[in-house]
């Protein structure tokens, strides 16, 4: 299609198919937790519509790759809804990459959280002397990446309050299980936008597609009190730990296998786990009340 012959603005709302009830229900549940999370940290509605916009524009232009750039502008504005002059605009600035690479600590915490070889019998992580061959701290940096020098890595895992490194002895010791860095919230709100955007992802994709594209499963269970609710959270954990220390090593020998075959290594993966509990509202609570949930098995994908 011709932009000169496209016109300048799309066809006014009023004119437009309305959303299915059931879309608009699943969008509102969607954006209420992104509207407290923009509250939370001071994004006006301003800021939050102008990214939301350029997820539009973005997604919209990706939705058809191979169509000629001439005319994208146009087909744009006819998918989004956006007049002609504001397409342009936000298509000339500058994107933001949709996925980041985990950092470097995050991949050697994980290394030494389901290394066997660094675990002791028990399976807990050994301390590991600075420097020297392996095992150490050292060696185990420079096993992910030579790029980074291992002191630096092990100052952000300190300074992160994940590990401990005794001066007198010069070794390293483990302080926590799972690299959750509370103390930094520019890594806790890329997990947010890396694990719920690629949770959201494929979910998204399971519904525009056959059901079949990603696996997603969920069990959902009502009429349990704050305490119960607490004693499920080791049960959890135990599940995460040992999904966590089998994916790693799996994960890491494919890498490896591909890297020796010759493959085209152009795949990526994020496998996770998450709960969510919270007081039910009194709707959620009308309908406890009238025995119609209890437990649900939610399943979506293979």
């Amino acid at each position: 299609m011709n932009s000169t012959l496209a016109p300048s603005a799309p066809e006014s709302a009023t004119s437009a198919p309305q959303p299915d009830a059931a879309l608009i229900e699943a969008l509102n549940r969607l954006l209420l937790p992104l509207a407290r999370l923009c509250l939370a940290n001071g994004v006006t509605f301003a800021t939050a519509e102008e990214i939301f916009k350029q997820a539009f524009v973005s997604e919209a232009d990706a939705l058809q790759p191979g169509a000629p750039n001439h005319g994208a502008v146009s087909r744009i504005s006819i998918a989004t809804g956006l007049n002609r002059r504001e397409v342009t605009r936000l298509t000339q600035s500058k994107t933001v990459s949709r996925t980041t690479k985990p950092p470097v600590a995050s991949e050697v915490f994980a290394r030494w959280t389901t290394n066997s070889a660094l675990r002791d019998q028990n399976g807990v992580p050994c301390a590991l002397k600075r420097q020297g061959p392996s095992p150490s701290f050292e060696a185990l940096s420079q096993s992910i990446t030579r790029d980074v020098h291992p002191r630096s890595v092990l100052d952000e895992l300190v300074r992160l309050g994940l590990v401990r490194h005794d001066e007198e002895s010069d070794s390293v010791t483990l302080l926590r299980s799972d690299f959750i860095p509370s103390s930094d919230s520019r890594q806790m709100l890329g997990f947010l936008g890396d694990n719920v955007g690629d949770h959201l992802g494929a979910a998204v994709e399971n519904v525009i597609c056959d059901g079949h594209q990603h696996f997603e499963q969920a069990v959902f269970g009502d009429e349990l009190s704050a305490e119960s609710v607490e004693t499920l959270r080791p049960l959890v954990t135990a599940h995460w730990q040992a999904l966590r220390n089998a994916m790693v090593p799996a994960i890491t020998d494919l890498i490896e296998a591909d890297r020796s075959a010759g493959r085209v290594a152009d795949q990526r993966v994020r496998i996770g786990l998450y709960t969510f509990a919270e007081a039910a509202t009194k709707a959620e609570q009308a309908k406890i009340s009238s025995g119609r949930n209890k437990i649900k098995i939610q399943t979506k994908g293979r």
